[in-house]
């Protein structure tokens, strides 16, 4: 589901499985109180393990880029899948500049 890891500065979250309103709920709150107790400048969400997401996955980085903006730091999404680009796409969020 979720594993958290924190180097140089930037906190890496690789997600994995399915991302659905009751899993987003739960890697949000874990997410959100690591950022806050590491203050880390980056936050990387790596959806590489990420085999089903629903539109909750694109406001867990919503949530996540608007959390770190007022922390003065910044959100990257790296490794997605080919299956999930379309979703991305569809929802605008590419215009963020935060997809990488």
């Amino acid at each position: 589901m979720l594993e958290l890891e924190f180097n140089d500065s930037v906190l890496t979250a690789h997600l994995k499985g399915e991302l659905d309103h009751h899993t987003a709920a739960v890697i949000r709150k874990k997410i959100d109180s690591k950022a806050e107790m590491l203050k880390p400048r980056t936050l990387e969400l790596d959806y590489s393990g990420v085999q089903f997401m629903d539109s909750s996955g694109i406001g867990l980085i919503m949530g996540r880029y608007r959390q770190m903006s007022l922390m003065g730091g910044e959100v990257k999404v790296t490794n997605v899948p080919p299956h999930l680009k379309k979703i991305f796409s569809l929802s605008g969020i590419e215009t963020l500049g935060v997809i990488k």
